[in-house]
Protein backbone atom coordinates (compact mmCIF):
# COMPACT_ATOMS: atom_id res chain seq x y z
CA UNK A 1 0.00 0.00 0.00
CA UNK A 2 1.29 3.41 -0.97
CA UNK A 3 1.73 5.87 1.85
CA UNK A 4 1.15 9.56 1.36
CA UNK A 5 3.36 12.29 2.76
CA UNK A 6 1.66 13.49 5.98
CA UNK A 7 2.35 17.12 5.04
CA UNK A 8 0.26 17.02 1.84
CA UNK A 9 -3.37 17.76 1.01
CA UNK A 10 -3.63 14.27 -0.47
CA UNK A 11 -2.80 12.79 2.93
CA UNK A 12 -5.48 14.92 4.63
CA UNK A 13 -8.11 13.82 2.10
CA UNK A 14 -7.05 10.16 2.29
CA UNK A 15 -7.16 10.22 6.09
CA UNK A 16 -10.66 11.69 6.03
CA UNK A 17 -11.82 9.01 3.60
CA UNK A 18 -10.21 6.26 5.67
CA UNK A 19 -12.34 7.29 8.63
CA UNK A 20 -15.27 5.85 6.67
CA UNK A 21 -17.14 9.07 6.08
CA UNK A 22 -18.19 10.65 2.79
CA UNK A 23 -16.27 13.79 1.85
CA UNK A 24 -17.71 16.74 -0.08
CA UNK A 25 -15.98 19.74 -1.66
CA UNK A 26 -17.25 22.07 1.06
CA UNK A 27 -15.86 19.77 3.77
CA UNK A 28 -12.56 19.59 1.92
CA UNK A 29 -12.35 23.40 1.75
CA UNK A 30 -12.56 23.49 5.54
CA UNK A 31 -9.48 21.22 5.54
CA UNK A 32 -7.62 23.59 3.22
CA UNK A 33 -8.19 21.59 0.04
CA UNK A 34 -9.45 23.74 -2.83
CA UNK A 35 -9.53 21.14 -5.62
CA UNK A 36 -10.92 17.93 -4.14
CA UNK A 37 -11.26 16.16 -7.49
CA UNK A 38 -7.50 16.52 -8.11
CA UNK A 39 -6.71 14.94 -4.75
CA UNK A 40 -9.20 12.13 -5.43
CA UNK A 41 -7.45 11.48 -8.76
CA UNK A 42 -4.08 11.19 -6.98
CA UNK A 43 -5.53 8.72 -4.49
CA UNK A 44 -7.10 6.65 -7.29
CA UNK A 45 -3.81 6.64 -9.22
CA UNK A 46 -2.21 5.07 -6.16
CA UNK A 47 -4.58 2.12 -6.38
CA UNK A 48 -7.41 3.01 -4.03
CA UNK A 49 -11.06 2.63 -4.98
CA UNK A 50 -12.72 5.99 -4.38
CA UNK A 51 -16.37 6.07 -5.37
CA UNK A 52 -18.36 9.13 -6.38
CA UNK A 53 -21.95 9.53 -5.21
CA UNK A 54 -24.34 12.36 -6.08
CA UNK A 55 -27.22 13.45 -3.90
CA UNK A 56 -29.49 16.42 -3.41
CA UNK A 57 -28.90 18.42 -0.27
CA UNK A 58 -31.77 19.71 1.85
CA UNK A 59 -31.72 23.00 -0.05
CA UNK A 60 -32.06 21.20 -3.41
CA UNK A 61 -28.44 21.66 -4.49
CA UNK A 62 -26.72 18.69 -6.15
CA UNK A 63 -23.79 17.54 -3.97
CA UNK A 64 -20.97 15.18 -4.96
CA UNK A 65 -19.60 12.95 -2.22
CA UNK A 66 -16.52 10.74 -2.32
CA UNK A 67 -16.14 7.55 -0.30
CA UNK A 68 -13.30 5.06 0.00
CA UNK A 69 -14.49 1.56 -0.76
CA UNK A 70 -13.52 -1.90 -1.79
CA UNK A 71 -13.13 -2.39 -5.55
CA UNK A 72 -15.67 -4.63 -7.22
CA UNK A 73 -14.57 -7.83 -8.95
CA UNK A 74 -15.48 -6.19 -12.26
CA UNK A 75 -13.12 -3.27 -11.58
CA UNK A 76 -10.27 -5.57 -10.56
CA UNK A 77 -10.80 -7.69 -13.68
CA UNK A 78 -10.70 -4.57 -15.87
CA UNK A 79 -7.42 -3.57 -14.25
CA UNK A 80 -5.87 -6.95 -14.94
CA UNK A 81 -7.08 -6.83 -18.56
CA UNK A 82 -5.50 -3.41 -18.99
CA UNK A 83 -2.21 -4.67 -17.55
CA UNK A 84 -2.29 -7.68 -19.86
CA UNK A 85 -2.73 -5.35 -22.84
CA UNK A 86 0.22 -3.25 -21.70
CA UNK A 87 -1.83 -0.17 -20.89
Amino acid sequence: MKHFNPETKTFRVFSALQSGKALTASQAKKMGVGNLSAEITRIRQNGFAVYTNSRKAGNGVQVTEYVLGKPSRKLVAAGYRALALGL
